[in-house]
């Protein structure tokens, strides 16, 4: 049972990145209509906490490089919520942070996925 929880979280965190990132690619264009929708950035520090739960989930068990894509991925979408916060100024930089999350957590999840394929079981019996 234990050998399918990182997977689990790899899809959570490519799931809530791509929505993150959907959310900050349409976004702006709903506002400029007139039905009253406004940006609050406390609710992309409540994404970015779900993303948070998920790289710390997930990071145990990844190798360097994907640590690495997801801790500065999550380091960047950090810093633009934090700066939209106190600054009032939207930085481009959480679509950088958006994809490299998704790229991260897809690596991940491909690594982890073959690791417990029935390929790769079956490999591992017939060398016996």
């Amino acid at each position: 049972m234990r050998k399918t929880v990182v997977p689990i979280y790899d899809l959570l965190g490519i799931s809530s990145a791509t929505i993150c990132l959907v959310h900050c690619l349409i976004f702006p264009l709903l506002s400029m209509l007139p039905l009253g929708l406004t940006h609050n950035p406390f609710i992309d520090l409540v994404c970015a906490a779900i993303g948070l739960f998920a790289i710390l989930k997930s990071i145990k068990k990844s190798n360097l490089l994907v640590a690495t894509i997801l801790i500065i991925s999550m380091t960047a979408i950090l810093i633009s919520i934090l700066y939209e916060i106190f600054f009032d100024v939207h930085l481009k930089l959480i679509y950088w942070g958006g994809i490299g999350m998704i790229i991260g957590h897809f690596l991940n999840y491909k690594s982890h996925s073959n690791l417990f394929s029935p390929l790769n079981k079956e490999k591992k019996h017939d060398t016996k």
